[in-house]
Formats: structure tokens, C-alpha cells, sequence
């Protein structure tokens, strides 16, 4: 039956960025699915979060992590940690990310080094050690989320979009490398989801307008917009599906 291969019974999965938003509902939607969630972010508790109840509740399990992905040696901490308590990892998704927003004039280094730091490198260093072992297990999927950004400009987050452009590419070049060895790495990119990345936007009346003007779909998108991308990417039903992004905007890349 083909609803049997959306289920993802058994398997464990790997959340970044999941202590709220487009995370949190991603992990949700995975234990729904069937999956047992590992979640990290910055500032996870790591007892009683609302994550870890939302993924109970279903009788999956949950286990916390913190992390800040800004800090290589607190990646190289977590990764270690992360390999000797959990040596099987059938799912990675690598969802934590930051934004900056300043004129690229104005935008500086150290904004510059943050966004790329956590962005893009921390993914590639997630994806490259747990890749590593999903090669030797013949089995894997990694989703990375993308944004808008991987195809557009965007205004005054020069460091944000060159960031999501490389998760794009990142995306297709290790697809290129591990899509016959088993392991499916693809990329959701979501459009203006109602998130704390987009309060700024939201919050300014001109350009909540202009945002909405081009949506067809004529609204902001949830996060819960974005989980059956996400299930569908991480199950048996996608497994000939790699170096994709799959955009989720309600049309705004059509238009």
C-alpha cells in the first residue's frame, strides 16, 4: 500500500533548530509519522520543552540536546556525544539557522561570519560526520531547509542569501556523491512562513503588503505548511528523489 511508505516506524531522526517554528513542527511531524526524535537547538531544555511533549504524545521518544552552532567546538562536543549515545541515525535535518539584517554596506563581519558559521558550515560538518555512516550503512536521508533565498537576492541580508545559496548547492553536490550509495540528501525551501525570521517583515506594514500581493496562495505560510514535505522527503516514497529543493510558498516563485 503506498500510505506504508510514508511511515517511518522504527527509524530515529535528527532535528536541528527544533525548539521552535519550522523545527518544532517538523520533529512533530516526524514522530507522527512514526519516527523517534533527537532534537537540538542552542537553548533546548532538556526536560519539558514543548517539542518533547508534542513528540510524546504520539509514544515516540524524545531526547534533548543543546548546541550552539556558532561554536565549532561546541559542534565537535555534540558530535561526539552524539556518536557514542546514538550510533544509528536514519534522518538528519538540518533546520537550525540565523538571519541578519543590516544594508550590505552596513553588514559586517561579524554578522557575516555568524550567518556562515551556522548556516552553512555546521550543516556541511552534521551532514559530512552522520553522511559518513549512513555510506557505511547504505541508508540515509538528509533534508537540509533551504529559503526564497537559494534563488533570490533578498534585501538587506547579504549574508543570509549567500548562506541559503550554498545549502542549494551543498544540497546537489553531496546528492552527487551519495545518491548511489544509498543516502537521499535534499532540500526544502520555504517561502514567507510566519516565524520569528519573518517578524520584521510582518511587523512592517509596506512590506507585509508586498509579500502578500505576490503570495497566490494570499496568506503568510504556518509551519506545519511545511511538514509533509518533510515526512515525504524522509521516507521510502522519495527514495529516488535526490539533489532536489523542493519549494513550499503557497506559488510565490511561480509568479
Amino acid at each position: 500500500m503506498i500510505l506504508d511508505h510514508f511511515k517511518l516506524d522504527g527509524k530515529t531522526a535528527l532535528v536541528t533548530g527544533c525548539k521552535r517554528g519550522i523545527g518544532l513542527a517538523m520533529a512533530v511531524g516526524l514522530a507522527e509519522a512514526g519516527a523517534d526524535i533527537i532534537g537540538v537547538s542552542a537553548s533546548l531544555e532538556h526536560e519539558g520543552s514543548e517539542v518533547e511533549k508534542a513528540v510524546r504524545a504520539p509514544g515516540r521518544t524524545f531526547t534533548a540536546y543543546q548546541c550552539d552552532f556558532n561554536r565549532r567546538e561546541s559542534v565537535t562536543d555534540f558530535l561526539a556525544t552524539l556518536r557514542a549515545r546514538h550510533p544509528v541515525i536514519d534522518i538528519l535535518v538540518n533546520n537550525a539557522g540565523s538571519i541578519r539584517r543590516a544594508p550590505a554596506a552596513q553588514h559586517s563581519d561579524e554578522f557575516w561570519d555568524e550567518i556562515i558559521e551556522v548556516n552553512l558550515r555546521a550543516p556541511f560538518v552534521l551532514s559530512r560526520e552522520i553522511g559518513r555512516d549512513m555510506i557505511a550503512r547504505g541508508s540515509g536521508k538528509i533534508i537540509f531547509t533551504a529559503s526564497l533565498l537559494t534563488f533570490q537576492g533578498g534585501v538587506t541580508v547579504p549574508g543570509y542569501a549567500a548562506s541559503k545559496a550554498g545549502i542549494g548547492q551543498l544540497t546537489k553536490a553531496l546528492a552527487n556523491e551519495w545518491a548511489g550509495r544509498g543516502v537521499c540528501v535534499n532540500a526544502i525551501a520555504p517561502g514567507y512562513i510566519a516565524t520569528d525570521n519573518t517578524e520584521a517583515l510582518r511587523n512592517d506594514p509596506v512590506r507585509q503588503q508586498q509579500i502578500l500581493a505576490r503570495i497566490p496562495a494570499g496568506r503568510w505560510g504556518e509551519s506545519t505548511d511545511l511538514v509533509g514535505a518533510t515526512v515525504f522527503l524522509a521516507s521510502s516514497a522519495a527514495n529516488y528523489i535526490n539533489g532536489h529543493v523542493l519549494v513550499v510558498d503557497g506559488g510565490w516563485m511561480g509568479r
